[in-house]
């Protein structure tokens, strides 16, 4: 099978097109770098041509109110170059819980990035993950303050990209789902507690503060993130970790 993976140079991207690849399907990585802008439209169509599956993996920029506008434009354009190419499956990554935080900017612009697809004529598939484990630092970052780490206790199932990418190529190699499969990694841990296993391991000498309005997962109520039904990964965090 042809699989033109759109955002195939990032994170889950390159696993994607590796993986795919290595199981003898023909995976095409495309980006604004090799000339496919999925704002514009310039380059989609020369992109998914002759594809069976497109497996789109970008992601918009900022995590602000900006964000909705870049799915939509981005779903649209590639929708469009995929119906034109007769491409008969369409698969896109999103998140455990989007549609369960419609307090945060980012989940709402995911979600409508679902709707979007459902609601398009191509068959589809939906892989929702749990928060990735790549991107722990970076939380970690949004509210240090000096030698201080805020976090709230929110309820975070972490995954392994290497997981997801696996799990985001198995489906894109299967028949439409035309639904959602969920996928988790294997524990669940409270922010916090994460922040503090992650800064004890790497010899980091912040302290975590428990802070329920800090950050942007404050807004989360509840266990949404997390989802014990899911496709469980293998990859613990101490592991990932070490």
């Amino acid at each position: 099978m042809k699989f033109a993976v759109i955002g195939g140079t990032g994170l889950i991207g390159s696993k994607v097109v590796k993986k795919l690849n290595a199981a003898g399907h023909e995976a095409v990585p495309h980006a604004q770098s090799t000339g496919a802008d999925v704002i514009s439209g310039q380059g989609l169509d020369e992109a998914v041509a002759g594809a069976d599956v497109v497996v789109n993996l970008t992601n918009s920029p900022t995590f602000d109110e900006a964000s909705p506008a870049f799915f939509r434009a981005s779903m649209d354009n590639l929708l469009a170059a995929a119906g034109k190419g007769g491409v008969g499956h369409f698969v896109i990554l999103s998140i455990v819980g989007t549609d369960r935080v419609p307090e945060l900017d980012y989940y709402r612009a995911k979600a409508l990035q679902e709707e979007i697809l459902a609601a398009g004529p191509i068959p589809y598939s939906i892989v929702r993950a749990t928060q990735f484990m790549e991107f722990i630092d970076a939380v970690l970052s949004w509210t240090t303050d000096g030698d201080t780490v805020r976090l709230p206790a929110t309820p975070i199932q972490p995954i392994a990209a290497a997981d997801v990418a696996d799990a985001v190529a198995e489906v894109a190699a299967g028949a439409p789902l035309n639904g959602i499969r969920n996928i988790g990694g294997p524990e669940v841990f409270g922010l916090d507690e994460l922040g503090r296993i992650t800064l004890s391991h790497k010899g980091d000498g912040r302290t975590v503060v428990t802070d329920p309005t800090a950050g942007m997962f404050a807004a989360v109520k509840g266990d949404v993130l997390t989802d014990k039904d899911a496709r469980l990964a293998p990859t613990h965090y101490a592991d990932w970790l070490s």
